[in-house]
């Protein structure tokens, strides 16, 4: 593993790049994390993990924070999480070690609604594994005012600066970009896995036949019996990802 920088809009973003011992070109595999609901903390090793299991099975694995989050510059930004994502294919792209043509994206809840909004405008990416990924952010919007998010965005350290965001309706516009249901059916012809599980108590089950019905072929769906939202730490849940991974390759 080594520590890596992205750049993204003049921001740093920091990331971990992990790299199968073999020698020659491997399929690649970025992880995209979810909106954070608290500081971070400093013992969860969760996203390194993921890394490890898929490194030692044979993806070049890229994890990084997207601008706002973990030790990555920045605010929390929807559409600004879009061209992070870009930067960090981007580079993934520019590894000798990594072949071109295997590029796959994992996201995870809000991490999902950007890989699919970046799948369907990017051509790179070969396949998507989504995780927990709402259909859009209505209920999301409607619990809280823009002002109320922002704030308890910032109180949770993810928007830093007094003056961001410069337009609120700006800001709030770019959950309704990035809708996922709008784009999903844009990631066909290439393979498309949603991941759920029939206990989340964040994104109900019903998003993810919301989207399993607009989405174009090849797809699958698979639900996780007694699984939450959190599907990083399910073992279930990660050992699907990877079988439809390795299959995929």
């Amino acid at each position: 593993m080594r520590e890596i920088l992205l750049h993204s809009d003049g921001h740093e973003l920091a990331g971990e790049l992990h790299v199968p011992p073999e020698e020659g070109q491997h399929p690649a595999l970025c992880i995209c994390h979810g909106i954070p609901a608290g500081p971070p903390d400093p013992t969860d090793r969760g996203y390194t993990l993921l890394a490890e299991l898929f490194c030692a099975a044979g993806f070049v694995t890229l994890i990084f924070s997207f601008r706002g989050a973990g030790k990555s510059e920045g605010n929390l930004d929807m559409l600004g999480w879009t061209r992070d994502l870009r930067a960090a294919l981007g580079y993934l792209c520019s590894l000798d070690t990594v072949d071109m043509p295997r590029l796959y994206l994992l996201g995870f809840s809000g991490g999902a609604a950007v890989s699919v909004y970046t799948a369907a405008h990017d051509p790179r990416v070969s396949s998507v594994a989504l995780c927990a990924c709402p259909a859009d952010f209505v209920a999301f919007r409607e619990k809280e005012t823009p002002s109320a998010l922002i704030q308890r965005f910032r109180s949770i350290g993810v928007i830093r600066d007094t003056h961001f965001p410069p337009s609120i309706e700006e800001w709030e516009r770019g959950f309704e970009v990035v809708t996922p249901i709008d784009w999903i059916d844009r990631i066909s012809p290439r393979q498309l896995l949603i991941v759920h599980g029939d206990a989340d108590e964040l994104i109900p089950l019903e998003h993810a036949h919301r989207l399993y019905e607009k989405a174009g072929e090849p797809k699958e769906l698979r639900v996780i019996p007694g699984a939450g939202h959190k599907l990083r730490i399910d073992d279930s849940a990660m050992a699907t990802i990877l079988e439809w991974l390795k299959a995929g390759c």
